[in-house]
């Protein structure tokens, strides 16, 4: 009898935790989900590394924005610098702003600054305190790319292109998808798997 109710006893407590860490990894990943394809991202402001604020709808062109979530220290995010300078270039011209934003907490806004200059990005970079709008867009790596029109609905979300390494590069998602979205065409590939380091989140 005593073996039967410890035996119980034992189930019940399992059954417990078991819910609490079901219910727990739960709440986690609802707030780090992404919009889906098509959802409105809210406005939002964040300070630059003068600590001066911009808010999207301030920094967008007349054709949308492109919000990279980039990192200091990333290998693989230093990878795309020429990429992502070039990429803002290159759409900037053509009415499509590209925005740089540093999530992780390791990084100062003064180092942030500091390596801007150092690998020549001109395009505005924000610094995300508490990692409000990483967790917004649910952005988990570095470099992760949004595209979003004129109106703040996303369009395309993941990552550049195919490889770190520009001499294998088969696939570039990102370029494809403004050059669709720039010709009043479909996004054929609307979404793709992001990689890179993880953010350092708070």
């Amino acid at each position: 009898m005593k073996r039967q109710y410890t035996f119980s006893l034992f189930v019940a407590m399992f059954l417990i935790l078991a819910g609490a860490v079901i219910a727990g990894s739960g709440k986690s990943g609802n707030a780090s989900m992404a919009p889906a394809i098509g959802a409105t991202v809210e406005d939002f402001t964040l300070p630059d590394t003068d600590g001066k604020s911009h808010s999207l709808s301030s920094l967008k062109g007349k054709n949308g924005a492109v919000v990279i979530f980039i990192s200091v220290q990333c290998p693989i995010s230093n990878a795309y610098n020429e990429r992502m300078a070039k990429l803002a270039e290159d759409y900037g011209a053509r009415g499509i702003s590209v925005i740089g934003i540093n999530s992780n907490k390791s990084e100062s806004a003064d180092v942030v600054k500091a390596h801007a200059a150092e690998k020549h990005l001109t395009f505005t970079i924000l610094k995300d305190p508490g990692n409000k709008i990483a967790d917004l867009l649910g952005a988990q790596h570095t470099p992760e790319a949004y595209y979003l029109d004129t109106n703040n609905k996303l369009l395309y979300h993941g990552r550049i292109d195919n490889s770190t390494d520009t001499a294998k590069v088969e696939s570039n998602d990102l370029r494809d998808a403004l050059d669709s979205a720039l010709a009043g065409k479909p996004i054929q590939k609307t979404t793709s798997l992001a990689f890179g380091c993880s953010i350092k989140r708070v």
